[in-house]
């Protein structure tokens, strides 16, 4: 294996962090969510309790962060959907190469949503606009999950494109050992 990807895999310890860090925001995202839906409905239908008005706007915008970040963390542990059903009919080096290639892809659009998605808070429609039941929040925080997805794809798909690459060589050592 090239001294550069072995140099790469020495970074594990910092993916092992951030994917807890981010799983452990997701968490709190998740519990904020309970929370908040439970008081709005309870606010609803229980007299002495008030439902607040910026329930709904601030739950939508934590289901979004969660969304987007756990979509970034099931990057890492290669659990979104894919299609296998031709797998086992390519060989091995084409099945390596066409998901070298979708990681690649999954990476260019990680790009461009960090890239766009900067544009956009930057944007004076980002900071002009406010939330209907929070008028004194900037529209800005919900249009940063299109950033905050992009970085958490990025971070994620480089490790995942390192592997992919590094998974060529290691072919190539187990038949020299065979011999």
């Amino acid at each position: 294996m090239p001294v550069v990807l072995e140099k790469l895999k020495v970074l594990r310890p910092v993916y092992d962090i951030t994917y807890k860090v981010i799983l452990f925001i997701c968490k709190l995202l998740l519990i904020g969510d309970i929370l908040i839906t439970v008081w709005a409905v309870a606010g609803r239908y229980i007299p002495f309790i008030t439902d607040p008005s910026w329930s709904e706007e601030l739950v939508l915008t934590m289901m979004v962060y969660m969304a987007v970040l756990s979509a970034a963390l099931a990057i890492r542990k290669r659990g979104h959907i894919r299609m296998t059903a031709f797998d086992m009919y390519l060989s091995k080096t084409v099945l390596k190469i066409s998901d070298l290639i979708a990681d690649i892809a999954v990476l260019a659009l990680g790009a461009v949503l960090l890239i766009y998605g900067i544009k956009l808070c930057a944007s004076p429609l980002s900071a002009l606009g406010s939330y209907i039941s929070l008028p004194w929040l900037s529209k800005f925080w919900q249009y940063m999950s299109i950033p905050t997805a992009g970085a958490g794809m990025i971070i994620f798909e480089l490790e995942q494109v390192v592997l992919r690459i590094g998974a060529f060589w290691e072919k190539d050592e187990d038949k020299k050992e065979e011999k």
